[in-house]
Parts: C-alpha cells; sequence; structure tokens
C-alpha cells in the first residue's frame, strides 16, 4: 500500500481511482538506494517512467575538463526524467542519489498505451515536462549567462534547499570553487544581504539579493 500512496502522491496520479492505482502498481516496481548510488547514466538507454518516492537525487553532467555541472537536485515526490523516456531517447545526464532512497520505476509502454489517453494524466504529464524545459534554461542562464556573484544569488534566492547544502557541493552546483563562494558569501554579509549564524547562512535581504541578477 505504501507504493500506491506514493504513485497518488504524484500530481498526474492524483485522479486516478484507487482500481487504476493498483493497475498502475501491477507494472511498477520499487528499488531502494544508499547515498552515492547512480540511478543512471548519461547516455544509458531509458526503459521506465521514474519517481522519486525518498531521498535526495543529484541529476549532473560533466564537462570536457572533468568539472560537474549539477542540473537539479530532486525531492520526494518528483518525476525524473521523464523527457528522455517520452522521446524513446537515452539520458542526457547522469543521476546520482545524495541521501539513503528509493525510486518507483513504471514500465512506460504500458503506461503510454493505458493512461496517457486520460486528458487529466496527459496535461499533468506535459506540465510537468514543461517545467523541466524551464528549469534547463534556467540552468543554462544560470552558468553561462550571470557572473559568479550573480550566479550564487540567484540560485540561493531561487532555490529554498539550497543553504541547506555543504558549502562544497553548493559551490559545485554552482561551477566554482568552494573559495570562491566562501568570498561571495563574505560580501554578501558585508552587505547586509544574509547573515551567518550556527548552521551556515540565512538571507535577511532577498530583494537586495535579486537587484545582483534582475
Amino acid at each position: 500500500m505504501h507504493e500506491l500512496s506514493d504513485l497518488k502522491s504524484v500530481s498526474c496520479f492524483s485522479s486516478l481511482s484507487d482500481n487504476d492505482l493498483e493497475y498502475l502498481s501491477s507494472f511498477s516496481r520499487k528499488r531502494n538506494f544508499k547515498k552515492g548510488e547512480i540511478l543512471f547514466y548519461e547516455k544509458e538507454k531509458s526503459k521506465y517512467l521514474t519517481l522519486l518516492s525518498e531521498g535526495i537525487l543529484k541529476v549532473y553532467k560533466t564537462d570536457v575538463k572533468g568539472n560537474e555541472i549539477v542540473l537539479h537536485r530532486f525531492v520526494p515526490k518528483s518525476l525524473v526524467a521523464e523527457m528522455a523516456i517520452f522521446q524513446g531517447i537515452d539520458y542526457p545526464a547522469s543521476a546520482m542519489f545524495e541521501s539513503d532512497g528509493s525510486v518507483i520505476e513504471i514500465e512506460f509502454s504500458k503506461f503510454k498505451t493505458d493512461f496517457l489517453s486520460n486528458p487529466d494524466i496527459a496535461f499533468n504529464f506535459f506540465r510537468s515536462l514543461s517545467s523541466k524545459i524551464k528549469r534547463l534554461e534556467e540552468v543554462i542562464s544560470l552558468n553561462i549567462v550571470l557572473d559568479s556573484t550573480s550566479r550564487v544569488a540567484k540560485y540561493i534566492c531561487e532555490d529554498s534547499e539550497a543553504l541547506k547544502i555543504k558549502n562544497n557541493q553548493l559551490a559545485k552546483s554552482l561551477h566554482m570553487t568552494p573559495e570562491t563562494l566562501s568570498r561571495i558569501f563574505k560580501k554578501f554579509v558585508k552587505l547586509g544581504f544574509v547573515e551567518k549564524n550556527s548552521n551556515g547562512y540565512e538571507i535577511i535581504n532577498r530583494e537586495g539579493l535579486a537587484i545582483l541578477y534582475e
């Protein structure tokens, strides 16, 4: 029953009847992962519609210099990489668990045949795809258009989990060294935009930070 509640918690499936959820569950499977384990690698063939049910999942690419660019961190309950499975292409990035976690994998061929004809499910599914495209556009803008100070300001303003991440992990996400990130945070403290406390940093002037990237 836990798997059924996980499925129903996703907006795509929230309108399904208990019978439909039971049927959907019949061609789904749950997999558990340890921190640091890979869910899928870039260029690996996509086979399943994947729901993150527990844990934090990092989706990332590695550039030609070996630098890691974090595209997104997924939290439960999220569909992951649905664009790849819908288009029938290989995964465009890799995904690794940053904590212990689990996913539910749904056989996409049956889902497509039996559920995408439902207007509510189709609408929510494509809305989820659209949000991923928007997120990718934001990542491109963050890493190419903005300078390092503006990049940090935008990231911590728009991602509520950003300041909960360790500095070295946050620096990787922003494609910069931990030393550069530390200097930027010191600058933000002096400007009165953030405050340092026992748990790290806290935003105290969001409007001031926003001026740096808008």
